[in-house]
């Protein structure tokens, strides 16, 4: 006899939550440490300690009330699901399930063959990898309150609402926009409300802003390289089946962030000011690649995520060099450039995929059955494919960046968004009363000699050098 039921499937579930793991790494530490790495020495440790708890925000929000809110039955139309908990027994042992509504998955097969708690956790994962990319646009100036706060009511009225929109059964889901893993969900949501919060809150003190370099590009080598591979489990995940599309998704992940992250070099050294190949430049290419891909990964054919690669790179490259120098974007301190590589890198993967979606790429089985339903973008007979991934990408920059607007100023009302100028000159140890690397530390380098500081308050990463995460 079995000891699991008939409908579970050992191989998926197996699958499903070694997935999510990987998922789970590129927030911790893979987004603590890329972004502890870019900042200033003095904020190190502010960065790393929001990273931790908004991971732990979201979960706690999740289980109680925002799962249901974005896959949960229909409660306020084609917009948001109904809310509720899922802590009991039949919710984490019984049978995964997504209503079947619309055009999303659950249209298109029998059901899941693994227990709702994998697809909670799962999905869990994406939600709070979310608000910590957006951090990377406010870092180094907004409240750790305030951060307390609004992580857990982004997720309820931004994330939630994006996720039911458009993998939950909603509006755009039943009108068949593609976003295979989260380009919009996640990342033109974090890109647009990064840049909206950064606005609002305001920039980095002057000299901050200014002078800058990573405090430590070791760390953010690592960093990088936990979020690439990570990335095997964010779109491989995303079928809920070790299927063939999930070996296909992380093929094309793979392959389009080589061609990527290549393509950023070679633009670097052929048409920058510099003419020199770096690092943090090819780690911005790297996450390029990888947002761009998302919402494509199990949608398009290999050359679908060459052309993604190396289309994307390229648009966010011109982006980041040049957009950047001009309003509204000179005018904001976007501290990562969380806007460029993953709100523009988002928006393109997602259009890309109107254009480059594949109908002999199987998701699921039996979806090219249903008429309702089609994978198929402009190169393979369906141009209106491009129109709905306009008009959901559209739909997202409003709605996040409203929300992200009005939560942070009525915030704003009770409590300072932005420290102290006091803190923000002391970084750390006025905030924490803690240090990344203590003066006990640094006297035992080298000879017992305390090196000299690289910069006033240790080093941050210049805006037009620094990667924003990533994913």
């Amino acid at each position: 006899m079995l000891p699991y039921p008939h409908w579970l499937n050992a191989g998926d579930t197996s699958w499903q939550l070694t997935a999510a793991t990987l998922v789970g790494l590129m927030s911790l530490p893979g987004l603590a440490v890329l972004y502890g790495g870019l900042v200033q020495r003095k904020w190190a440790v502010n960065t790393m300690i929001m990273a931790f708890t908004g991971f732990c925000l979201v979960l706690i929000v999740w289980v109680l009330w925002v799962f249901k809110l974005g896959f949960g039955q229909p409660w306020i139309g084609q917009f948001l699901g109904k809310p509720g908990t899922v802590l009991g027994a039949v919710a984490e042992q019984g049978r995964a399930s997504v209503p079947n509504v619309g055009s999303g998955p659950s249209a298109t097969f029998p059901g899941f063959h693994i227990p709702q708690s994998a697809l909670v956790y799962f999905q869990f994962v994406f939600a709070a990898i979310t608000p910590l990319l957006l951090l990377g646009s406010v870092i180094g100036r907004i409240s750790f309150k305030v951060w307390l706060i609004f992580v857990p009511l982004w997720s309820t009225f931004a994330y939630a609402v994006n996720a039911f929109l458009l993998w939950g059964g909603g509006w755009w889901a039943q009108h068949g926009a593609l976003d295979f893993s989260g380009g919009y969900v996640i990342h033109l949501a974090a890109g647009v409300s990064g840049f909206v919060a950064a606005a609002v809150i305001g920039p980095r003190l002057k000299r901050d802003r200014e002078h800058g370099v990573p405090n430590n590009l070791l760390l953010v080598s690592v960093g990088a390289g936990l979020l690439w591979l990570g990335w095997n489990g964010f779109n491989g995940g995303d079928p809920y089946f070790a299927s063939q599309d999930a070996a296909a998704a992380v093929l094309n992940t793979n392959l389009a962030t080589a061609v990527a992250m290549m393509t950023w070099i070679v633009m670097d050294m052929l048409i920058s000011k510099q003419r020199k190949p770096t690092l943090l430049g090819g780690v911005n290419g790297m996450i390029v690649g990888l947002v761009a891909i998302t919402p494509a990964a199990g949608y398009v054919n290999g050359l679908g995520a060459i052309v993604i690669g190396l289309t994307g790179s390229a648009i966010v490259w011109v982006a980041w060099n040049y957009l950047s120098k001009v309003p509204p974007f000179n005018r904001v301190d976007d501290a990562l450039g969380v806007v460029y590589t993953h709100g523009i890198a988002g928006l393109a993967g997602g259009v890309l995929v109107g254009f480059l979606a594949d109908p002999h790429m199987i998701v699921y089985l039996g979806m090219g059955k249903n008429p309702g339903i089609t994978t198929a973008g402009l190169f393979y007979g369906h141009p209106k494919q491009v129109l709905i991934q306009l008009g959901a990408a559209l739909t997202v920059i409003i709605w996040d960046g409203l929300v992200t607007f009005i939560l942070l100023r009525v915030i704003g009302l009770f409590m300072k968004l932005r420290m102290s100028d006091a803190e923000l000159e002391a970084g750390d140890v006025a905030v924490h009363e803690e240090e990344v690397l203590p003066p006990e530390t640094l006297t035992r380098v080298g000879a017992g000699a305390r090196p000299a500081p690289a910069a006033p308050d240790g080093a941050a990463a210049r805006p037009e050098k620094v990667p924003s995460d990533s994913g």
